[in-house]
């Protein structure tokens, strides 16, 4: 037999046989108990063991009783929750109760199975709300309206929007290009919002098989399907009392996208498999980078649920819309990754940043952090140069669509593929944009232009 698993649960309760069977009870899912007959004794061992999470109590009991145990935990400053076990189960005594500070309670005779159910539920909440206490102060400094960099008239606008929506009940959906940042949007959304001290939970809709997304969002009862072997709590129910973040809602699939403006409108969900009706409370911001109008038009999205979750809607501009930002972005970032890799403080070379700033930088944000990052760990010297940006970037400068001269390419050798893109480029430049008349001159089918413009513009080497 190995060790007895810590204690994480006091019994509380002057009555031997109603103490020892909960005790027994809670034990069987593995769970360390320790029992008192004595509510003053049970606080003397909080005192010395403060990783005790929860306390199942009598409500009446000599000497000390349970509102008056709840109270003494409160006045010390205690962290723990508490359960509330009475033989008077009256509406009155209960909502005493909670008034009082108490989390849950139970009527006596105990429903052993309700207990250990009721116990386990606090439990997993307890944990889930530690780790977002330990992640708080972290989160503040990253999440905060502060930490999304950006001076452009474009985000200037942004950050007058979040402020007035921070604060609301409001569901908000978030839409942008890939990399724009929309998850640090809505944590900066969470931060600032009322719910700040709750619970934020962010689900990737499009990174999850859609055979399990719902059990991900509304949690499974053991057994409700193949492989279920115990309950499992769902994002909804997790999320309650604070936000929950739902990123590329466009793939969810329909059945799915029915039960979910169900619960945004009834506000009560259902774990798969089980018949209790739980309460949440949650707000829900939503995020894609699809024009979900059209996916409504096209009949992959329902309309009820668009207009539901578009309650408000902010838009989050690409990089290439944000003159002046990619200056102070890059800046930013060269700072922190030089930090995290324990590099000496780097510089860009004026050429550098100006090749930066031209970059049409079709990963946005993300990809302008991940380039930072990766010329900090290769480079060498205190300085950072045209030389040591990624090839596209270098390349770029010299073919910003119809406005330089391709010919700045000759001179060192080429690929075909630079050579039929200098041809393509340079061609588009004669004929004004005119694609028709390029293809003919090309010799190529328009089709075939559209497409290799295409690859060009999200390679950053054209813009329209």
């Amino acid at each position: 037999m190995g060790a007895p698993p810590p204690v994480s649960v006091l019994v509380i309760d002057d009555e031997t046989g109603s103490r020892e069977s909960m005790a027994i009870a809670i034990e069987k899912s593995g769970i360390g108990v320790r029992t008192f007959d004595d509510a003053r004794k049970a606080l003397e061992f909080l005192q010395e063991n403060p990783l005790v999470r929860l306390a199942v109590c009598d409500l009446r009991m000599p000497d000390m009783d349970g509102l008056a145990f709840i109270k003494e935990v409160r006045h010390r400053q205690l962290d723990l929750s508490v359960i509330l076990v009475t033989a008077f189960g009256t509406i009155e005594s209960a909502v005493q109760a909670m008034q009082k500070g108490a989390d849950d309670y139970l009527t006596k005779p105990v429903d052993l199975y309700e207990l250990r159910k009721r116990v386990t539920h606090q439990l997993e909440n307890r944990q889930l709300r530690e780790e977002v206490s330990n992640l708080r102060q972290l989160l503040d400094k990253r999440y905060g309206f502060e930490s999304i960099i950006g001076s452009s008239a474009p985000m200037e606008h942004l950050f007058e929007q979040l402020k007035m929506v921070a604060p609301t009940r409001s569901s908000v959906l978030i839409v942008g290009d890939s990399g724009t940042g929309k998850e640090l949007v809505a944590n900066a959304l969470h931060r600032n919002s009322p719910r700040a001290g709750e619970r934020f939970l962010a689900i990737n809709c499009g990174a999850i098989p859609s055979d399990i997304l719902e059990s991900e969002l509304f949690g499974h009862e053991k057994g409700s399907f193949t492989g279920a072997v115990g309950r499992k709590i769902g994002k909804f129910e997790i999320a309650h009392r604070g936000t929950l973040f739902l990123d590329e809602i466009s793939e969810l699939y329909p059945e799915l996208q029915v039960k979910l403006l169900r619960v945004l409108e009834e506000r009560r969900i259902m774990r798969v498999g089980g018949s209790e009706v739980i309460d949440v409370d949650f707000r829900l911001l939503a995020a894609t980078n699809r024009d979900l109008e059209k996916e409504v038009e096209e009949g992959r999205f329902r309309e009820d649920l668009y207009y539901r979750l578009k309650v408000v809607t902010l838009r989050i501009p690409p990089l290439r819309e944000r003159e002046g930002d990619v200056a102070l972005l890059a800046e930013h970032y060269l700072a922190r990754a030089c930090e995290e890799h324990a590099k000496p403080m780097l510089r860009f070379t004026s050429e550098a940043m100006e090749a930066l700033t031209r970059y049409a930088w079709p990963g946005n944000v993300r990809q302008l952090r991940n380039v930072i990052e990766s010329i900090v760990i290769f480079q060498q010297h205190d300085e950072i140069d045209v030389g040591a940006l990624p090839s596209e970037i270098r390349e770029a400068t010299l073919l910003s669509g119809a406005q330089a001269p391709v010919q700045m390419l000759v001179g060192r050798p080429r690929t075909m593929a630079e050579i039929e893109r200098q041809a393509i480029l340079e061609t588009l430049q004669r004929t004004h944009g005119h694609r028709a008349e390029a293809a003919r001159i090309l010799d190529i089918g328009l089709r075939t232009l559209q497409r290799k413009l295409k690859e060009y513009r999200e390679q950053g080497f054209y813009k329209d």
